[in-house]
């Protein structure tokens, strides 16, 4: 060990013996967080129905002797917050809840710290597909499968081992802590938005998403956009007397990805982001339209994902976009006699970023390096995560840092076991050095 290194574990925890045991108190903390992991992958928490996991973070955030906070997201209260996004199910919120662990110190001497997790998961795609049914956890080489076992129940099983492995230790974190299972990460970010409205802020959160032990410094920004195309019926024995809504959703789509190359141009390009040959996508990632195969279509709609740079407003690049499909509207003959209207829903979410020098990068980076031994990458994200809420809403500095997951919104995703260990270990130093840590 180099003496720079033995210094940065110094400035994590200056004991090394407190060290070794709560990496000892992580690994043996191991079984029980796969097992939590399997239990969570078991609750099918796609939108709409996260009521079976969040019933579970509840009880495991009791066993852990924290108060637990569950509580419904008040729309009309959110909808006057900054970073809002429109709901996608109708009814939105009755009866889903957000869960917290609350940990209060005897006194508090350290800093604060968020740990923060959604619960929610995307469609697993036809099942069909997939090795083993999707909601049926599988362990084979090393890793976990199953919907959410990456993204990200393994994270929340983390922080909630890590948190766990203390508590063994006869510690607990000498500062307030505040454990979070959210709902709908994936298409609003609300959830996480309500925990802002209860009132939970910190000197830092950390969302372990499983981004591969990397530490995120900045994140795009990104809006659901749907777009509907009204053409002309008719029956197909004269296509003429039509205007095909399908075939004018082509062709507004062909201009929405010139617009995209022209967001990629180096000259547009955020500093974080110049790394990355193509940081930013206008995904078309689902298409309905028509009505009877003989009939011109009437109607198509086109739901986007669009992605854009931190210091970008979302008012603008919606501006942006309006702007281009009117333009495209008056000059493309594909699109002449069709109505478009353009519906913001879902993700209305600014991009983000944090100083690689802020104290929460470096400790965590600290924190990373004791465990694996080399330094963590730095990473500016091609997608959202909640931290943008923290950070720019919440003064809450916050990043991510998570295992290794592959195939994530994709068939057979899976998390990697030794990397879910590194995760809770890593996590347990951090909580105890950013923390402090008192008698239980």
């Amino acid at each position: 060990m180099t003496r720079d290194t033995a210094d940065r574990l110094d400035h994590v925890l200056p004991d090394p013996g407190l060290r070794a045991a709560i990496l000892d108190a992580a690994d043996a903390a191991q079984g029980d967080c796969v097992s939590h992991l399997s239990d969570l992958v078991r609750q099918p928490s796609l939108l709409g129905d996260e009521s079976g996991a969040q019933a579970l973070m509840a009880d495991r955030f009791a066993a852990l002797g924290l108060e637990v906070d569950r509580f419904d997201i008040d729309e009309q209260a959110i909808s006057r917050m900054p970073g809002f996004s429109p709901p996608v199910l109708p009814g939105a919120y009755a009866g889903r809840e957000n869960v917290v662990g609350v940990h209060k110190p005897r006194e508090s001497k350290g800093r604060s710290l968020i740990l923060n997790g959604h619960i929610d998961v995307v469609p697993t795609g036809p099942a069909e597909l997939w090795t083993t049914p999707p909601f049926e956890p599988r362990i084979a080489d090393g890793r976990l499968y199953g919907r959410g076992a990456g993204d990200m129940k393994a994270g929340i099983a983390a922080f909630t081992a890590a948190f766990s492995a203390l508590r063994t230790l006869g510690y607990q974190p000498a500062a307030p802590v505040y454990l979070q299972s959210v709902i709908e990460e994936e298409c609003t970010g609300n959830g996480a938005l309500a925990c802002l409205h209860r009132g939970y802020r910190a000197d830092a959160a950390v969302i372990p998403e499983p981004f591969n032990h990397s530490i995120s410094i900045a994140q795009v920004g990104v809006m659901w956009v749907r777009l509907v195309l009204t053409g002309t019926p008719a029956h197909v024995l004269d296509t003429s007397a039509g205007v095909n809504a399908i075939e004018a959703a082509y062709a507004l789509a062909a201009h929405l990805k010139a617009l995209e190359v022209r967001w990629n141009e180096p000259s547009c390009r955020h500093p974080a982001f110049c790394g990355h040959a193509h940081p930013v996508n206008i995904n078309l990632g689902r298409i309905k339209g028509g009505e009877w195969p003989s009939s011109v279509p009437t109607r198509c709609a086109l739901d986007l994902r669009l992605g854009f740079f931190p210091g970008q407003e979302p008012e603008a690049v919606r501006a942006e976009v309006n702007r281009a499909v009117e333009q495209a509207r008056s000059t493309d003959p594909a699109l002449s006699g069709v109505g478009i209207e353009l519906q913001w829903n879902g993700f209305q979410a600014a991009g983000c970023e944090i100083d690689p020098a802020h104290p929460l990068v470096t400790m965590l980076a600290d924190s990373h390096r004791a465990v694996r031994g080399g330094d963590p990458e730095l990473v500016a994200l091609t997608c959202t995560t909640d931290a943008r809420f923290f950070q720019l809403y919440g003064d809450t500095p916050a990043t991510c840092y998570g295992p290794e997951a592959t195939r994530i919104h994709g068939i057979d995703e899976s998390v990697s076991l030794d990397s879910l260990r590194d995760v809770t270990r890593v996590l347990a130093l951090f909580i105890a050095g950013w923390c402090g840590l008192e008698p239980v």
